[in-house]
């Protein structure tokens, strides 16, 4: 019969073959590289083969370890599907969820969606990791992602949760007064233009749409930021033109701090989708997500 000790090493060892890497399997199974490692190594002395090659750079399977993973994968989640379908029989669903969203429009995903959803369901954990660099969920160990309609994978089952948002052009009355209003998109080579720089360093380009016609605009301005907050800052300060989501300047536009420019060029964007992988089963905590991110 298999210890409990025996089978966390196992997952373990299923965690760190899939990933290819100590640091994500150890981000899904909540604990420490250094902890896997261990596991791996008493793994390995228990059964008396090694099962991965490492490098400072790479882990790859040794074949000993392939044949392992390719009889133990299965197993893993049938057991996990087991575990999951005990959620039949509670009130409200356990474990935990991981999802993953850009940091630039988390605040507009979740409101107050997920306190009602961890007070509606006190056995369920919810992880989120907010960042604009392009995840893979599968590789990185997520249930789910969160995703502007456009940037979803053919292979993922999508789940609309939020209507679209909108962006905004703007900047502050004292640049107005100063440099003047673009009429079009195109005026904006004749500006002042704070840049969003993707943790890629690929910078955003400004997309607008009026009557049919498409315009990509590549600005330049003095100032280039990685945070749509520090744009709004810097717009409310005189520096430039930010293009940023609606709702992000939306305080400063009440007050007045800020002034919105080109609004017929800025249409509605892709509304935003939960995806997932497609697989037959879905986890009752991730129904449960999905459930209450659609409310």
């Amino acid at each position: 019969m298999i210890e409990n000790s025996e089978l966390s090493e196992l997952a373990a060892f299923a965690a760190v073959a899939t990933h290819r890497s100590f640091r994500k399997a150890a981000i899904e199974r909540g604990t420490s590289a250094s902890a896997v490692s261990h596991a791996i190594r008493n793994l390995e002395t228990r059964v008396g083969v090694r099962l991965l090659h490492r490098t400072t750079r790479n882990v790859s399977l040794t074949d000993a370890g392939q044949m392992l993973f390719a009889k133990l994968s299965p197993a893993l989640s049938d057991i996990r599907v087991a575990v999951d379908d005990l959620n039949s029989w509670r009130d409200t669903p356990f474990g935990t969820v991981r999802l993953n969203v850009p940091n630039t429009i988390a605040p507009f995903v979740f409101g107050d969606a997920i306190e009602k959803l961890l007070k509606a369901n006190p056995g369920l954990r919810v992880e989120i990791v907010a960042t604009d660099r392009r995840v893979d969920i599968v590789e990185e160990g997520f249930d789910a992602g969160i995703r502007l309609g456009e940037r979803l994978s053919q292979d993922m089952v999508a789940v609309r949760i939020r209507s679209n948002l909108r962006f905004a052009v703007v900047g502050s009355p004292a640049y107005f007064e100063k440099h003047g209003v673009p009429s079009t998109p195109h005026d904006l080579h004749d500006h002042a233009c704070i840049r969003y720089a993707f943790p890629s360093g690929t910078i955003l380009q400004w997309e607008f749409q009026a009557n049919g016609e498409f315009i990509h605009v590549e600005v330049d301005g003095p100032l280039t930021v990685d945070s749509q907050e520090l744009m709004v800052d810097a717009a409310s300060r005189g520096i430039g033109l930010a293009y940023v989501w609606e709702r992000r300047a939306e305080s400063c536009l009440r007050d007045g701090r800020l002034v919105r420019c080109l609004e017929d060029w800025c249409p509605l964007e892709e509304s935003i989708f939960l995806y997932y992988p497609s697989r037959k089963h879905q986890p009752a905590g991730l129904r449960a997500v999905i459930d209450a991110l659609k409310a």
